[in-house]
C-alpha cells in the first residue's frame, strides 16, 4: 500500500522558517525519522520511505503554495495513490497555535493551497493535517503574518507539535485517518 503525504509551503530562501512553509518543515522532520532525503522531481522535491509495510511517498510541491494542485495532481496519477491515500499538511490560521487537527474532508477555509487542490482533483473529498498557526495579526495583514517567520517562543514550541504531526501521519498510514483523528485531535502536543 502506499501513501502520498504533501506537506504544503512555497520554495526559496525568503520562505524558509515562515508560518506558510510548516507543510515542508514538517515533511523534513518525517524524512529525518525515517533516514530519507528529499530529490529534486517532476513538480516536487520527493523522499520515500518504508514504514510498516507501506511505501510513503513525501511531497513539497515546487510550484509555490497556490498552485499546489498541479503537483499534487501529477504525483497522485504518477504513484497511481487513491485521494484517500493522500495526506496534505497545511497551516491553519483558524486554530491556535501548536493545535493539530486531522480531517477526512473540509473547505479550504479561505487557503489557496487548499483552493488550488480542490480545483484540480474536484473535491473537498481529501484527509488534511492542519496545523495551527494562530490569527495573531490585524485584519488585512493575514498575508503578511503567513509569510512571517514564527516568533521565538513559538520556535520553542514549535518542536513538540512537529513531533505529534509526524507521530500523526504515520499513524494515518498504518492505522487510518478514524482511529488516527479519535487518538489525536483532542491531544496538546507535550
Amino acid at each position: 500500500m502506499g501513501y502520498l503525504i504533501i506537506g504544503l509551503g512555497n520554495i526559496g530562501a525568503e520562505y524558509v522558517d515562515t508560518r506558510h512553509n510548516i507543510g515542508f518543515m514538517v515533511l523534513d522532520q518525517l524524512a529525518a525519522l525515517q533516514k530519507t532525503s528529499f530529490v529534486t522531481d517532476k513538480l516536487g522535491m520527493v523522499a520515500t520511505c518504508e514504514y510498516q509495510g507501506c511505501t510513503l511517498y513525501l511531497l513539497k510541491p515546487t510550484t509555490y503554495m497556490n498552485l499546489s494542485g498541479r503537483s499534487v495532481c501529477h504525483w497522485l496519477g504518477h504513484t497511481r495513490i487513491h485521494v484517500i491515500h493522500s495526506l496534505v499538511i497545511v497551516d491553519d490560521v483558524a486554530l491556535p497555535f501548536g493545535k493539530l487537527r486531522m480531517k477526512a474532508r473540509g473547505s479550504a477555509a479561505g487557503h489557496n493551497g487548499l483552493k488550488n487542490i480542490e480545483a484540480f482533483l474536484g473535491t473537498q473529498a481529501y484527509p488534511r493535517l492542519r496545523m495551527g498557526i494562530g490569527s495573531n495579526f490585524p485584519k488585512g495583514r493575514r498575508a503578511d503574518y503567513v509569510l512571517a517567520p514564527f516568533t521565538a517562543e513559538e520556535q520553542k514550541a514549535l518542536p513538540a507539535s512537529m513531533a505529534q504531526a509526524c507521530q500523526m501521519i504515520l499513524s494515518f498510514c498504518a492505522s487510518g485517518i478514524g482511529p488516527t483523528m479519535e487518538r489525536y485531535n483532542n491531544l496538546t502536543p507535550q
